[in-house]
């Protein structure tokens, strides 16, 4: 069962991630005032699902690591307390910060300011989560890792 949770959970902690950080790109870039409203707004809900795949995944993954702390498992496991970090320390809480700014209608440089540290530390969650995905698939042979002597 965990061998199935485990990446579904994932799955779903690392679209949703990249549906917070596309949808506040496209907003700021594209989209009208109202959009970005309904976005900063919306995010904070989006933590109902996130944070359970999160939970899910950090514990099926500690469980399916069995101990072990070499190859691929230890480089997942480098990651996960920069992953959490990144999201119990900035991510969280800017999301509620802008939030908080869209509903008082306030767009000041603070919301800009925390709008940009929210997206660049977005991205390296992103970064991060995919090469933990991507060297998951590499554990259980669904993609086959790149020779170090092949040309890339």
């Amino acid at each position: 069962m965990k061998k199935l949770i485990h990446p579904m959970a994932g799955t779903i902690a690392l679209l949703t991630i990249a549906t917070f950080w596309f949808s506040t790109a496209l907003s700021e870039l594209v989209g009208s005032k109202e959009t970005v409203i309904a976005v900063k707004s919306a995010i904070p809900w989006g933590f109902v699902l996130l944070l359970p795949a999160l939970a899910a995944t950090g514990g099926t993954g500690f469980s399916l690591a069995r101990g072990r702390r070499v190859g691929l498992v230890a480089a997942k496991l480098k990651r996960m307390p920069v992953i959490a970090a990144n999201g119990v320390l900035v991510l969280i809480p800017c999301a509620l910060f802008l939030a908080s700014k869209v509903k008082a209608g306030e767009f000041d440089t603070a919301f800009y300011g925390v709008q940009v540290l929210e997206l660049m530390a977005g991205a390296v969650n992103l970064v991060l989560m995919g090469r933990n995905m991507r060297d998951g698939f590499r554990m259980t042979g669904r993609l086959k890792a790149r020779r170090q002597d092949s040309p890339s």
